[in-house]
């Protein structure tokens, strides 16, 4: 349990501070001051950052990561993970440009393409809770199974050509400089924050988190709420593969290549345990700002795109091994 010290030498578990006081010294509260500081390095950095419409576009850095990692967040905290979320996105980008081809209308290849995401989370639900199968070794293979899927059928090509109206997901705004995918990631913070923090079903998953046996033998059905997240993974995995492949306007199989290494640090870094068991929507949400805001930051100064696949390489490694490190020196 972790305390503060008083001027007489005691100590106040955090239980009995006040709620402003936790929220002060909270992971969530460094990341804010860190987000700000980022913008207004920003600011500095280039003229362009400013202005609304520059800031709309910067959106698109993280919006669709962020959809994911709502639902990673909540796997991870289960103490699972979802490796292959970037080769569904690849996979249920090519079944919608199948059907696209086909000749059905932006209903059908919307509603494909979240099919898709759910039937592949399905998969690697069924593999872990069924088979009792390491989730990382499963969605390693699929990984490599949904995106071997989807280059047999495309190759080197591209699916061209959806229909204009296919385009309001990724290319839309609901009014002014807010676009429609950023409606759509504030809609799913707030919903996957109540799932998490207010229902019987995020209780479930701490729990599941902190001691699966101890939660089956409470009564919670442990297998069955871990289906569910990896459903739920596939599904924003589907969400993801539309609006990526609305605002690109075509599919390849190289789409997202590459995503699910930003989506975990986007986890990792707004305070959920890469263990499980800890973890707020509320850090993901301000980890998806940062991240956006630096990568967009690196886009104006023309830095190359292997320099920020570096940079997020070393940002995954140091907020998994600096509580350690932390941790240590604390009890050295």
């Amino acid at each position: 349990m972790s305390s503060i010290a008083t001027n007489t030498g005691r100590k106040i578990p955090d239980q009995l501070t006040s709620p402003a006081s936790r929220a002060l010294r909270s992971w969530e509260s460094l990341l804010l001051l860190v987000a700000v500081f980022i913008f207004i390095l920003n600011s500095f950095a280039s003229p362009y950052f400013l202005d609304p419409w520059n800031l709309s576009d910067a959106t698109f850095n993280f919006t669709e990561k962020a959809m994911i990692a709502f639902a990673m967040a909540l796997l991870i905290i289960a103490g699972e993970i979802d490796l292959s979320v970037a080769a569904i996105i690849a996979l249920a980008s090519t079944a919608m440009g199948i059907v696209m081809q086909a000749g059905f209308g932006t209903p059908v290849i919307v509603l494909t393409g979240l099919a898709t995401g759910l039937l592949c989370g399905a998969f690697n639900g069924l593999m872990v809770t069924r088979l009792g199968l390491p989730s990382i070794v499963v969605t390693i293979g699929t990984m490599s199974l949904f995106r071997g899927i989807s280059f047999i059928i495309l190759g080197d090509g591209a699916f061209r050509g959806y229909p204009d109206s296919f385009a309001v997901f990724g290319q839309g705004y609901a009014f002014w400089v807010i676009t429609v995918e950023f409606v759509i990631f504030a809609l799913l913070a707030v919903i996957y924050a109540v799932i998490l923090h207010r229902t019987n079903f995020g209780r479930a998953v701490f729990a599941i988190g902190n001691n699966p046996t101890a939660a089956l033998f409470s009564g919670i059905r442990v297998a069955r709420v871990k289906m569910i997240l990896f459903l739920l993974t596939g599904l924003m995995s589907g969400l993801a593969a539309v609006c990526l492949t609305s605002r690109l306007g075509s599919t390849r199989s190289s789409i997202a290549s590459g995503m699910e290494l930003e989506v975990v640090t986007m986890v990792v870094l707004g305070g959920v345990n890469i263990l499980g068991g800890t973890g707020t929507i509320g850090g993901v949400v301000i980890a998806a700002f940062v991240m956006g805001l630096v990568t967009f930051g690196l886009g104006l100064l023309n830095v190359p795109g292997i320099v920020m696949s570096i940079f997020i390489g070393l940002l995954l490694i140091g907020v998994i091994a600096l509580p350690r490190l932390w941790s240590r020196l604390r009890g050295a």
